[in-house]
C-alpha cells in the first residue's frame, strides 16, 4: 500500500507542477511578451505619424491625410497606456521590472508633453508641405531623440528582459518534468517490484505459479509506469511546440513588425527633417538589415541582393543567405503553410523597399512634396499601399504562429493534471487486487483465517 501511496502521490504532484506552469506561462510569461512587444510596436508608430503630421504642414490638400495621422496618433496613444499599465500590473513584487516600467512610463510622458508643443508650434507657424518651420522642426527633433535613446531603448528591453523570463520559465519546467518522469518511473518500479516479489512468494509458499489478481496488478502497474512516462513526454513535447516552435516565431515576427514601422516612420523623417535626411536614410537602412540582414549590402544594392538571396534559397531551401528577424523565421518554420506566408512576406517588403527608393529619388530631384504624396498614398502601387500589403501578409505570418502556440499551450493545460489523475486512479485499482489476492491466503493464518474464531 506504501508503495501505491508513493505512486499516487509523485503522479499527482508532476500533474499539479505542469498545471502550475501552464498557468504561469499562459497568464504571465506570454502575456507579459505580447505586451512588451505592443508598447514597442505603438511607440514606433505614435513616431511615425507624429512626423507625418508635422511633414504635411497646414496645407489644404493633405488635410485628410493630416486627420488620418492625428487618428492613428491617439489611437496609439491610448494602446501605449494600456500596455504600460499591463506591464506596470505585471512587474508588481519585481523591483528591477518595476523601475523598468516606471521609467518607461516617466518618458511616456515626457514624450506626449514634448509632441504636443511640436505639434501646437506647427499649426502657429501654418507651413506647407516639405517646407517645416525652423522652430517646428527643432521641437521635433527633441521629441523624437526621446524615443529613439529613451523610449525605443526602454520598450527593447522590456521584450528583452520578459522574453528570458519565459525561457527560464521553459527550461526550468522542461527540467522538472524530466526529474519527474525518473521519480515517476522509480516509484512504479518499486511497486512493480513489490508486487512481483508477492507473487513469487505466493508461489513457493503455496505451490501456485499464478494469482490472477496480483497478475492483473502486475501488468496495470507497468502500463501505468509507461503511460506515465508517455504522457510527461508530450507535456515537454506541448512545451516545445508552444515555445520553440510558435513563439520563438511570434517573438521574432511581432518585433520585426515594430522595426517595420519604426522603418516607415523614417521615411517620413528623411522628408520632413531634410538638413538631416542623410542620418534618416541611414536609420532607414538600419533597420532594413535588421530584418532581413544581407552582409555587405548598401541601401543602393539590398534590392538586388535580396532577390538574389531568395532565388538561392528557392533553389536549396538549406541555403538562407541572409540574418535579422526574417532569417529567425525562415530557420524555425513548422507548420503548414508557414514557409509560403513567410515568403509572401518577404516578396511584399521587396516591393516596399523598391517603393523607398522612388521616394528617395523625387525628393532628390527637389520634388518633396510629390516624394510626400507618394510616400503617404494609399493607392494601389504607391508607399503606404505596399507597407499595408506587407504588413497584412506580416500579421497573417504571426497569426499562424499565434495559433500554434495556442493549441499546444492548450493541448498542455488541458491535459497536465487529468492524465495523471486517470493513471492515479489505476493505482488504486493495483492495490484493490493486491489485496484481493493476498486475501485468500492471508484467512489461512490466525488471525486473519476462521481458526482464530
Amino acid at each position: 500500500m506504501s508503495a501505491s501511496a508513493l505512486l499516487i502521490i509523485a503522479l499527482v504532484l508532476t500533474g499539479l507542477f505542469a498545471r502550475s506552469s501552464w498557468s504561469d506561462i499562459r497568464n504571465h510569461s506570454a502575456p507579459q511578451i505580447t505586451s512588451a512587444t505592443g508598447l514597442y510596436f505603438t511607440l514606433n508608430d505614435m513616431d511615425a505619424q507624429l512626423a507625418n503630421q508635422l511633414m504635411f504642414g497646414t496645407s489644404s490638400a493633405l488635410a485628410d491625410d493630416r486627420s488620418t495621422a492625428a487618428h492613428i496618433y491617439n489611437q496609439r496613444r491610448n494602446q501605449a497606456g494600456v500596455y504600460l499599465r499591463d506591464l506596470s500590473v505585471a512587474a508588481q513584487g519585481d523591483p528591477v521590472a518595476e523601475a523598468s516600467v516606471a521609467q518607461a512610463i516617466a518618458d511616456f510622458g515626457s514624450y506626449e508633453e514634448g509632441a504636443s508643443h511640436a505639434l501646437l508650434l506647427g499649426k502657429q507657424k501654418a507651413y506647407a508641405a516639405g517646407k517645416t518651420d525652423p522652430g517646428t522642426l527643432a521641437a521635433y527633433r527633441s521629441t523624437t531623440d526621446l524615443m529613439r535613446t529613451r523610449l525605443l531603448p526602454e520598450a527593447d528591453q522590456l521584450v528583452t528582459a520578459n522574453n528570458i523570463a519565459f525561457n527560464t520559465t521553459y527550461t526550468t519546467t522542461t527540467d522538472k518534468l524530466s526529474s519527474a518522469r525518473i521519480a515517476v518511473l522509480a516509484a512504479g518500479l518499486l511497486l512493480t517490484l513489490i508486487l512481483v516479489t508477492l507473487q513469487l512468494f505466493l508461489a513457493v509458499r503455496f505451490r501456485r505459479l499464478v494469482n490472477p489478481a496480483l497478475a492483473v496488478a502486475v501488468l496495470i502497474a507497468i502500463g501505468v509506469s509507461i503511460t506515465a512516462s508517455v504522457q510527461i513526454s508530450g507535456q515537454q513535447e506541448y512545451l516545445h511546440g508552444a515555445r520553440r516552435d510558435a513563439y520563438d516565431s511570434v517573438v521574432a515576427l511581432t518585433r520585426a513588425r515594430a522595426v517595420a514601422y519604426d522603418a516607415n516612420a523614417d521615411e517620413s523623417r528623411y522628408l520632413l527633417d531634410q538638413p538631416l535626411a542623410a542620418e534618416h536614410e541611414q536609420h532607414f537602412f538600419d533597420k532594413t538589415q535588421q530584418l532581413m540582414h544581407l552582409p555587405g549590402a548598401t541601401i543602393r544594392d539590398w534590392d538586388a541582393r535580396s532577390a538574389a538571396a531568395m532565388n538561392a534559397y528557392r533553389a536549396n531551401q538549406e541555403d538562407l543567405p541572409f540574418t535579422g528577424f526574417f532569417g529567425d523565421e525562415f530557420r524555425n518554420i513548422t507548420f503548414k503553410g508557414e514557409r509560403k506566408q513567410a515568403e509572401a512576406v518577404v516578396a511584399s517588403y521587396q516591393v516596399y523597399q523598391k517603393d523607398d527608393r522612388r521616394i528617395r529619388a523625387l525628393a532628390t530631384s527637389g520634388d518633396v512634396t510629390g516624394a510626400i504624396a507618394y510616400c503617404v498614398s494609399y493607392k494601389p502601387g504607391d508607399s503606404n499601399w505596399a507597407f499595408g500589403q506587407f504588413d497584412t501578409a506580416l500579421q497573417k505570418l504571426i497569426k499562424i504562429n499565434t495559433d500554434a502556440y495556442e493549441k499546444s499551450a492548450s493541448g498542455g493545460a488541458g491535459s497536465a493534471l487529468s492524465g495523471p489523475l486517470g493513471l492515479s486512479g489505476a493505482v488504486f485499482v493495483i492495490a484493490a487486487l493486491a489485496v484481493i489476492g493476498l486475501r485468500r491466503h492471508l484467512a489461512e493464518f490466525p488471525p486473519f483465517g476462521r481458526e482464530s474464531a
